[in-house]
């Protein structure tokens, strides 16, 4: 894992020696730290002070340019990914805290006081495995809708995703908007996204221009229950029909790509209403790229589990973002190190907390050996380091 870090610094000139050491130690102990993932802490588990995790929390690091260099390191040029966006709920005690505000909590149906993330992640389809870029935490501004700031985070990603060869940003229906769709598009990337079931959209006229007046434009407003007027695509996972059509969407004012997904048993109730503003993009790769947004999810669920993602106790906004980031960073490195291992491109199921208890148990070892003045290279000490590596691991 040092190696893999040293390698994505010796690519980054902007940052220092200092930084990199620092930043080295703080995703190390995001990886072995128990109980939580506080400055105090972590300092138990490292030769670094208290003091020091606090005073290099508030520098700025570039983790945009760390994560795109890292996963161009691991994948080969013109990969399928699909980037996606999303935000989560970070629950936050106390009055001081910079961005404490009302959010919207799925976990519990309902805006609750706390923070929020917004996060960007890529998903690599080929092994369906989402990959964190980075991510923001959403402080309210006077006269600047949280749209709009959403906005301006992806924007500062995007050339980043477009060296990559990253075409379509996935985002669930909040996201289906003018006011974010709009800039995203003009940056040259395209959305897939989700729209209400009832959304405003017309039929594009088909006919004939029959010489007078301006040439028709639209042929009335479109009834999903209308299926011959759809093409139909195919059956999707056994489950679904797969309809599409190229509409007219009026909250965007242009033309989109729909797809409409209705159960196979017609007694079934649930139809959802997929598009793309790219108009060119098949149906069936459609569905698939937002099937994928689903795992930025598993990103949240696993560093809020494993990488203490809402352990900071900061209540400075640039230590938040620092914590949140290196917390999302620390997991994609232990996804990378998996992927490493296994040596395969079929999507697996990576076990986080078997990583964690490996990465314990080593770091743990590294200390004794150390203390003990013993050579890991001897092949009698390389041997107890390899066997008790997985002690205690679930998947050993």
């Amino acid at each position: 894992m040092e190696d893999t870090i040293k390698t994505v610094f010796a690519k980054m000139s902007s940052v220092g020696k200092p930084q990199q050491k620092f930043m080295m130690t703080l995703l190390s102990m995001l990886m072995v730290f128990r109980g939580k993932a506080t400055y105090l802490n972590m300092a138990r588990f490292s030769t670094s002070s208290e003091k020091r995790y606090r005073r290099w929390s508030h520098r700025y690091f570039d983790f945009i340019q760390f994560n795109t260099t890292l996963f161009a390191s691991e994948f080969q040029e013109n990969r399928e990914c699909v980037a996606a966006t999303n935000a989560s709920f970070i629950s936050k005690s106390g009055k001081k805290t910079d961005g404490l505000g009302w959010f919207y909590n799925g976990s519990a149906g309902e805006s609750q006081r706390g923070l929020e993330v917004s996060t960007i992640s890529v998903t690599d389809l080929k092994t369906n495995t989402a990959y964190a870029i980075d991510s923001q935490q959403t402080i309210d501004e006077e006269g600047k809708s949280r749209v709009e700031q959403y906005v301006s985070h992806a924007l500062k990603v995007l050339p980043k995703l477009l060296n990559l060869g990253i075409k379509y940003l996935a985002a669930d229906a909040f996201y289906s908007k003018k006011a974010f769709v709009n800039p995203i598009l003009q940056e040259g990337m395209h959305i897939v996204g989700k729209l209400r079931i009832d959304a405003n959209l017309q039929w594009l006229y088909e006919g004939e221009y029959n010489g007078q007046g301006c040439p028709k434009r639209f042929d009335g407003k479109v009834d999903l229950e209308d299926l011959c007027r759809f093409d139909f695509a195919r059956i999707f996972d056994a489950q679904v029909k797969v309809y599409t059509k190229v509409v007219h969407a009026k909250f965007l004012k242009r033309a989109i790509r729909m797809v409409l997904l209705k159960p196979i048993d017609d007694d079934k109730k649930g139809s959802a209403l997929l598009y793309s503003t790219d108009t060119n993009l098949d149906a069936v790769k459609l569905v698939s790229y937002y099937k994928s947004r689903f795992q930025i999810e598993f990103l949240f669920r696993d560093a809020k589990q494993y990488t203490g993602l809402t352990h900071c106790q900061s209540v400075r906004k640039e230590a938040i973002n620092l914590h949140v980031n290196a917390s999302l960073t620390a997991l994609n490195l232990l996804k990378f190190e998996d992927r490493r291992e296994t040596q395969t491109d079929a999507p697996t199921v990576i076990s986080t907390a078997s990583w964690k208890r490996r990465k314990f148990n080593q770091h743990l070892m590294n200390r004794v050996f150390s203390s003990l003045g013993l050579d890991r290279s001897c092949e009698k000490f390389s041997y107890i380091y390899d066997r008790y590596s997985d002690y205690g691991a679930i998947a050993a």
